[in-house]
């Protein structure tokens, strides 16, 4: 399967990366990647990254080596209500939101109400994927999740990075893909990578994929028009410089 986008990366910029924009971009060229996004994590996991931050995103340039980028965030479900940290501002300056659930903001809690948390954050407008919904520490009632996503037009991550730091993940992913695949549904594979060497990897969820009986109609990542058609279906018209 030739993958030729990644849809979650971050920078030095959220305080846990290891890498510029500017280093990722080079990555990507060399490895064959024809776009990116940035997507740093939203102001509640981390300092720094305030309501501005995110509005003034637009200084990341539009392609750099040319590799296309996509400017974006992974926002933080804060409760079972599905609310994100960002406001309706900063998000419509953004190309492509990611919601994640995360331990330091919204502790575990059981099958009901993390499904709840997830489905009401994808019926949020301005979330287009919803970010590692595989994380066992987050057990979640993946039919209905699935559905949700389907029903309103939304991608769910395999998230590549989720195969070493959160263990058990892979088992919640495949029984994911194959229900996305028997609805004739699309997944995204993100590398959620912290440094540039990581972008663009997709190792396991490319093992997985394959498990799944997946192809490439089903992901989004082979083409770059495939990613921005799903985005112009969401309201959201980027044209690259």
């Amino acid at each position: 399967m030739n993958i030729v986008l990644d849809i979650h990366s971050h920078t030095v910029a959220c305080q846990h990366g290891y890498s510029t924009v500017q280093e990722i971009a080079k990555q990507a060229r060399d490895i064959g990647l024809e776009l990116f996004a940035v997507t740093e994590h939203g102001p509640k996991l981390l300092p720094g990254h305030n309501e501005f931050f995110f509005r003034n995103i637009k200084v990341i340039p539009r392609e750099m080596y040319g590799v296309k980028i996509l400017r974006g965030a992974e926002v933080n479900i804060l409760d079972e209500d599905g609310n994100i940290d960002l406001s309706e501002r900063a998000l419509k300056r953004l190309d492509i939101v990611i919601a994640s659930l995360h331990e330091p903001i919204i502790p575990p809690r059981d099958i009901h109400s993390n499904t709840k948390a997830l489905i009401n954050a994808i019926k949020n407008p301005y979330i287009d994927i919803i970010g590692h919904p595989g994380n066992p520490r987050f057990p979640i009632d993946i039919d209905s999740v699935v559905q949700a996503a389907l029903d309103n037009n939304k991608l769910l991550e395999i998230n590549n990075h989720s195969f070493r730091a959160r263990r058990g993940s892979f088992r919640n992913c495949l029984k994911l893909a194959k229900r996305v695949k028997d609805a004739g549904g699309i997944v995204a594979l993100g590398s959620d990578s912290h440094i540039s060497f990581h972008i663009g990897i997709f190792d396991k969820a490319l093992e997985l994929i394959k498990e799944a009986g997946l192809g490439e109609e089903n992901v989004i990542n082979t083409s770059v028009e495939k990613l921005l058609n799903f985005l112009r279906s969401r309201g959201k018209e980027i044209e690259f410089e």
